[in-house]
C-alpha cells in the first residue's frame, strides 16, 4: 500500500523460517519487502527428519526464498544490527525500514545454500543407511521422530534413545508419552532416560552416559533444543524488549513491547504456547493483517488480536502412524498417521507459499 506520495511502504522480515515466509509472501504486493536470512532457501523444518531417511523427500521440502517471494528482495545474510529507522546486516547492507518483523525463530548453523542442504541430507542417509547401530540423543519431538523414521525404514537397526528428562515428549501429557514409548520398544528401540551422553568422550563407537551405563552405536544424531535467535538482538535498540530467557516480549497484537511499528512473530516470542510450526503461521497471519491495517492508517487501535493457540500436538512416527493430543485426550496409531505423516504437511506448506504442491 502506497502513501500519500505514492511509494510504498517498505517492510523488513528478519528470518526466513515458517514464519517469516509466511508473512513475507503475504505481503510482497502490497509493500516493498525485504528478506533478510542467513540461508539462501526455505526449508520445511516438520520435513526435516523425513528427508535425512530419504533425500529425495527434501526436493519438495527445501527451496530457494526466491521462488516464493518473486516480488520481494532478499538479501542472505545474517541480521546484525536492528535501529529505530534500519536493519544491520552482517554484510554491511543498511536497510531501512516502516515496519520490521523480526521472525530468528531458534539459531541455525550450517548449510547456507540448497546444494549444501542437500549434501547433509544425502551425508546423514548415508550414516543411517551404512550403520547397524544408531545412537539419538534427545527424546523430544525430534530425536522421537527420527528414532521412528529409522525404526519404520530399517528394522534391523538398532536404535537407542537416550534423554536427559525422566519421560519423552516431555511438552505432552504422560499418557501420550506412554503410547509413544510402548509404540518404540515394540520396534526394539532402546529408551534410557533420565541421563545424558557426552559425545565428546566416544571410543570406537562406545559412549558411556552419565549414569555410567555403556553404548555400542556407530553412528549418532544430536536432537536437543537450539537456542533462541535473539542474541544478535542483546546490544540494539530492542534488548529491554527481552525477557529473562532471550524471548522477544510481545503485546497481544503481537507487536513488540513499546514498539508501534516492530513486530515479533514464530518461535522467538514470549507467547505461552508451544513453539509449533502451524502456530507460527497463525502469528504471521495475524502480523500480515495488522500491517496491512497499519499501513492505511498509523493510528488504527482496531487491530487484530492474537489468541494462544489451544494445545494440539501431532507427532509423527514414520510414514503412516502418529501420536495425537488434545487437552488430555491422546490417541496413537493410523488414524492421527493420515492427518500428518504422509506428507508431513508439505504440499499444504507449498501451497500456503504460492508453489505448486507437487513438482513439476
Amino acid at each position: 500500500m502506497a502513501d500519500s506520495a505514492g511509494e510504498k511502504k517498505r517492510v523488513v522480515v528478519i528470518g526466513g523460517g515458517v514464519a517469516g515466509s509466511l508473512i513475507a509472501r503475504s505481503l510482497q504486493d502490497e509493500a516493498n519487502v525485504t528478506l533478510i536470512d542467513m540461508k539462501e532457501y526455505f526449508e520445511i523444518p516438520w520435513a526435516a527428519l523425513r528427508s535425512m531417511c530419504d533425500p529425495s523427500f527434501a526436493k519438495r521440502a527445501v527451496f530457494s526464498h526466491s521462488e516464493y517471494l518473486p516480488r520481494g528482495n532478499v538479501i542472505t545474510s545474517a541480521a546484525a544490527n536492528i535501529t529505530d529507522t534500519e536493519v544491520v546486516t552482517a554484510k554491511g547492507d543498511k536497510v531501512a525500514y516502516d515496519f520490521a518483523v523480526i521472525a530468528t525463530g531458534h539459531s541455525e548453523t550450517g548449510a547456507y545454500t540448497k546444494d549444501e542442504k542437500f549434501s547433509q541430507y544425502q551425508t546423514d542417509h548415508e550414516k543411517i543407511k551404512s550403520a547397524s547401530s544408531i545412537l539419538i540423543i534427545g527424546g523430544g519431538q525430534t530425536g522421537v521422530e527420527l528414532a521412528a523414521e529409522i525404526a519404520v525404514d530399517y528394522p534391523d537397526k538398532k536404535v537407542t534413545i537416550v534423554h536427559r528428562g525422566s519421560m519423552l515428549l516431555e511438552f505432552i501429557g504422560e499418557s501420550a508419552s506412554n503410547k509413544v514409548v510402548n509404540w518404540l520398544k515394540s520396534r526394539k528401540v532402546e529408551i534410557i532416560l533420565g541421563q545424558s551422553v557426552d559425545v565428546n568422550t566416544a571410543k570406537d563407537g562406545v559412549y558411556k552416559t552419565s549414569g555410567g551405563q555403556t553404548i555400542d552405536a556407530e553412528c549418532h544424531f544430536i536432537c536437543i533444543g537450539k537456542p533462541i535467535g535473539s542474541g544478535w538482538l542483546k546490544e540494539t535498540v530492542l534488548k529491554g524488549s527481552l525477557d529473562i530467557h532471550g524471548r522477544l516480549m510481545v503485546d497481544s497484537n503481537l507487536k513488540v513491547k513499546g514498539r508501534s511499528n516492530v513486530f515479533g512473530i514464530g518461535d522467538i516470542t514470549d507467547i505461552p504456547e508451544l513453539k509449533l510450526g502451524y502456530l507460527a503461521q497463525r502469528h504471521a497471519g495475524i502480523a500480515a493483517k495488522n500491517i496491512r491495517l497499519l499501513m492505511k492508517n498509523a493510528n488504527d487501535n482496531n487491530l487484530n488480536v492474537y489468541k494462544p493457540a489451544l494445545p494440539l500436538s501431532l507427532i509423527a512416527l514414520g510414514k503412516r502412524e502418529a501420536v495425537a493430543q488434545f487437552y488430555c485426550l491422546s490417541c496413537i496409531g493410523r488414524l492421527p498417521g493420515m492427518i500428518k505423516s504422509g506428507d508431513l504437511f508439505v504440499g499444504r506448506t507449498r501451497k500456503q507459499l504460492g508453489l505448486l504442491s507437487e513438482l513439476q
